[in-house]
């Protein structure tokens, strides 16, 4: 899906944040002139996390290495890794634990340095007691579960650190629900921001439960053309997709893969696209979503 206006924007306000404090005038400058340039050439045919990787690129040519997450990373995996025996108990008891899991994995992409502008282990509590009492679409709900039911093969896309431990309960419920299904859970292919890799995979349990891969690149979300051959042909030989987070769904929206989209509305972008309120729970297939 191509970046719109409020994307475009939004790209550029935040590089001319992180080099504020730098002292070289001419040097920010011709940075901003290369982004603009970026923008420019590729605004109107490619999607923003397309761009924010090549970005990325750039400002590592000019400023050296990016903001490293790994400590963060490392701390909301632990934070949640915490919480799982509590959540799983919590789902069990409920009348349908998938239901219940549809609650906690949109709640979970909260955990978002990009989308969110100043993510709190506080508004995160909030927003997970608040999932307990939300609701999910009976009649959208049928549909994923009846996909399910005739499915043989499943893709998972992950989206951050820490919601991959709801990512798990999740995929847990639904290998005991659907024991004859087979998983692929692909996570990113390098370090990017807090989205988990590999690394976070293994560290909260995921590969031992399931077969995980990387995507082969860095960028903040799921782009065909970036894609490496595995984690192609494994959506390619899926017969159902899940996608979270926002950056999945701008990066892979519109590709002719009709995933199940999970994820919370964040920033100005979504809130103004679905007509939906900050952190609000979106979990729909995408011919029903973009109608």
């Amino acid at each position: 899906m191509k970046a719109n206006s409020m994307c475009i924007s939004c790209i550029l306000s935040r590089q001319e944040k992180k080099i504020r404090s730098f002292e070289d005038e001419q040097k920010k400058s011709e940075y901003m002139n290369q982004v603009l340039k970026i923008l420019y050439e590729n605004g109107q045919t490619e999607s923003a996390p397309w761009m924010a990787e090549k970005i990325n690129r750039l400002y590592e040519k000019y400023w050296g290495p990016l903001e490293d997450y790994t400590d963060i990373k490392h701390e909301y995996n632990m934070l949640l890794l915490d919480k799982e025996a509590d959540m799983e108990q919590k789902i069990k008891m409920a009348d349908d634990p998938l239901v219940e899991c549809i609650k906690y994995v949109c709640a979970g992409n909260y955990i978002d340095f990009t989308g969110v502008e100043n993510v709190n282990m506080n508004t995160f509590e909030e927003l997970l007691k608040k999932a307990e009492e939300e609701s999910v679409c009976e009649e959208e709900y049928q549909k994923f579960r009846d996909d399910l039911a005739s499915a043989k093969t499943l893709a998972y896309l992950t989206d951050n650190c820490g919601e991959i431990v709801l990512d798990k309960i999740f995929i847990r419920h639904i290998k005991e629900a659907y024991p004859d299904l087979n998983i692929t859970v692909i996570v990113r292919g390098e370090n990017v921001i807090n989205d988990a890799t590999m690394t976070d995979a293994e560290e909260v349990g995921l590969t031992e439960m399931v077969t995980c891969i990387g995507n082969g690149n860095a960028a903040p979300s799921t782009i065909l053309n970036r894609l490496s051959d595995e984690a192609k042909r494994v959506l390619d030989d899926a017969d159902v997709i899940i996608s979270k987070g926002q950056g999945n769904f701008e990066g892979f929206c519109g590709e002719g893969y009709n995933p199940y989209f999970f994820f919370l509305c964040k920033c100005p972008l979504f809130l103004h696209r679905f007509k939906l309120p900050q952190f609000t729970s979106v979990f729909a297939k995408e011919e029903r979503l973009m109608k």
